[in-house]
């Protein structure tokens, strides 16, 4: 048989964890720090698994925009490929994916503000920096306040003023490393199933010397998620994380997670990715 004959899966169904507010109204808190021990960070909210039918896009991608949806599927092959050092990464791989941004969104300015590599190693609970694996919860990496304050963090008072009355995004751009990610995909739900007040719980991420704050995902039977079925290299998936617009004219964000498809074929190579956050300016 072809590989072309080889059907893709219309859906997965998988387990998915969300975020269970703490009692009373209590501000929902993380560390970013992990325990060594236990690769647990210090929190006082609960999480909850739920069985989710996840619908693979494939066949879709042009129906789902970063306006629409709140996340966009893009084939462009990086010209930097290594991802294994960050000083060249940022050299190398941070201009060529500003154009791209730029690209997709018409936007003006970029600034990324950090990067993450992911590479999956079941069993190991050590969750460094340089250790980081997918992250199986409900999230949206920004809120409104943490978002205004990241433009603050990275960019000299006088230009974050003069952005700050414009429109601007915070969009993460992953992409998988040295081969398609069939293992752990990224699942991704569509903003126009999500509830933005009732499904999101502000939480405060409690960093050593300052605090930012995430949005947990609530689960919410109306919401719709998908994923891309096998992202290769080559392609590469925009996530907004935040948008200035907030009209309804446009998604605000994606709440997305990694998951473990529970028909992935054994031996498949385990998932690797890097993602990308950057600051989207427009004039």
């Amino acid at each position: 048989m072809s590989s072309a004959a080889v059907a893709l899966p219309a859906s997965t169904t998988a387990k998915l964890t969300f975020f269970v507010a703490p009692p009373d109204g209590v501000r929902a808190f993380q560390h970013i720090n992990a325990d060594p021990r236990t690769g647990e960070r210090p929190r006082n909210f609960e999480r909850e698994e739920k069985e989710v039918v996840i619908e693979n896009l494939r066949g879709k991608e042009d129906a789902f925009t970063l306006d629409s949806a709140g996340f966009q599927l893009v084939h462009h092959p990086a010209k930097y490929t290594a991802f294994t050092d960050d000083v060249e990464i940022e050299r190398e791989y941070y201009p060529e994916s500003a154009e791209l941004i730029k690209q997709v969104t018409g936007a003006s300015k970029v600034v990324f503000f950090d990067h993450t590599i992911r590479r999956r190693r079941p069993g190991e609970v050590d969750d460094a920096p340089n250790k980081r694996q997918p992250v199986s919860q409900a999230h949206v990496d920004q809120t409104t306040a943490s978002s205004i304050a990241r433009v603050h963090r990275h960019l000299p008072p006088a230009d974050a003023e003069a952005l700050l009355r414009r429109r601007f995004q915070i969009i993460n751009l992953w992409r998988p490393i040295s081969h398609p990610a069939v293992d752990w995909p990224l699942g991704l739900c569509d903003f126009r199933s999500v509830d933005p007040k009732n499904d999101t719980l502000p939480v405060a991420l409690v960093y050593p010397d300052r605090e930012g704050e995430t949005f947990g995902i609530k689960y919410n039977p109306n919401q719709k998620w998908k994923y891309f079925h096998g992202v290769t290299p080559e392609e590469a998936i925009l996530i907004k994380c935040f948008d200035s617009v907030q009209d309804g004219s446009v998604a605000l964000f994606t709440p997305h997670t990694g998951f473990e498809d529970p028909s992935t074929p054994a031996g498949t190579p385990l998932r690797e990715s890097v993602e990308l956050r950057a600051l989207v300016f427009y004039d």
